[in-house]
């Protein structure tokens, strides 16, 4: 029987139950998608590497914990890991990639002043760490929707790969995270604009 034709839920089987090789299956299979995705969102090879690698390490612990049960949907799984590793990686590093604004997140706007000066600069950085923290506050549905298409450029097509939702789930979900965060504004009377 080819390897193309053994369905991913029965390679993490065999792979759980001692099979070394199903694994090497898995990544052979979908590395392309994984890495393609992780570059797309990074730009860097040797850091689109390491991701790369912390991924399956990360699947490979999940897995011989006996922790995984995505019921067959392996590749959604892996790239939700890939995801939030590059999430990680954003906030280590301070660099959450803002997202070009449209009207509907004219409250973003104030960050895209390419000619800040040090007063504005401070306000826009107090405006980020405000704004960060009212997204904190959103219910983790509607925040890790708001994050994915804001600060990682990801279309609604992706996060409803990787959230496992469908795509009018998630743009409602980012529906109510603006509505709440508008709501969370106009409560505290914040001014988002200098």
């Amino acid at each position: 029987m080819a390897n193309v034709l053994i369905p991913d839920a029965l390679l993490v089987k065999n792979y759980v139950a001692g099979d070394e090789t199903a694994l090497a299956t898995l990544i052979n299979r979908h590395q392309s998608k994984i890495y393609g995705f992780i570059y797309s969102k990074i730009s860097d090879r040797d850091l689109s590497d390491d991701i790369f690698q912390d991924t399956f390490i990360k699947v490979i612990k999940t897995l011989k914990s006996n922790s995984y049960n995505e019921e067959g949907k392996f590749l959604p799984w892996v790239m939700r890991i890939a995801h939030n590793l590059i999430i990680d990686h954003f906030r280590r590093n301070k660099k959450m990639p803002m997202y070009r604004e449209t009207e509907e997140f004219s409250i973003f706007s104030i960050m895209t002043d390419n000619s800040l000066t040090v007063e504005n600069q401070m306000i826009t950085e107090q405006v980020e760490k405000d704004l960060k923290k009212l997204i904190e506050e959103l219910p983790q549905d509607q925040k890790e929707v708001l994050v994915m298409r804001i600060y990682q450029d990801l279309s609604f097509k992706e996060i409803s790969e990787l959230t496992g939702v469908s795509i009018n789930t998630a743009l409602g979900r980012m529906r109510y995270a603006l509505m709440n965060l508008r709501k969370v504004i106009e409560k505290h009377q914040i001014i988002l604009t200098n």
